[in-house]
Formats: C-alpha cells, structure tokens, sequence
C-alpha cells in the first residue's frame, strides 16, 4: 500500500507524532508490569525456578524468538511483505490498550 501523503504535510506529521506516542506509552506500559512488585519477570523466574517443567521453558522460549526472527527477516517475503511493521503495530495496539487504562483509572 502506497502512502499518498506528502511527507511533510501536517497530517503526515500528526499520524507519525501519534504513532511514536503510542509505541512509547506501550513500553512504559510493558515495563511497569514486568518490574513491578509481583510483576510479570518475578512471576515467570518463580514459574521457571519452582516447576518441574519450568527448565523446559528456556529452549522453547529460545526457539520460539529464533524462529519469530527468521520469519520476519527471510528476504523471500520481500520489503512489500510489512513483516518488518508488525511489532510496531503489536507496540501501537499495546499503548493504545495502556492509554485507555490511563485515561479511565488513572495508573496503569
């Protein structure tokens, strides 16, 4: 898909400002609950520590990121794939999750 605004039109400028402030409400948003107190990261080193299958996750988990990158990276997808924006869609989609619980309780 072609974008059909001039890149410095102000609504090019607009969509960009807001596409970034989404990304960067959705990291905020992942790295309260993964360093919280209880957060995700203490919860998941309890579950892999404490479960007789949790030593199992690590090789899985590695594999699994080997696997997401070779998919995303592979050149037989070609540029006009969009392969490359999807965790930046994932991010928007998480800050826009993360904007509304900011704006309706306050915190995150």
């Amino acid at each position: 898909m072609k974008n059909k605004l001039k890149p410095d039109s102000l609504i090019a400028t607009l969509l960009s400002v807001g596409e970034i402030s989404l990304v960067l409400i959705g990291l905020i948003g992942l790295a309260v609950e993964v360093f919280r107190d209880q957060g995700w990261f203490r919860q998941l080193v309890d579950k892999i520590l404490f479960s007789p299958m949790g030593l199992l996750f690590i090789p899985v988990a590695v594999l699994f990121v080997f696997l997401l990158n070779r998919w995303m990276l592979s050149p037989d997808a070609g540029p006009e794939s969009g392969r490359g924006n999807l965790p930046l869609y994932v991010l928007m989609a998480v800050g826009a999750y993360y904007l509304f619980k900011l704006i309706s309780r306050g915190s995150f």
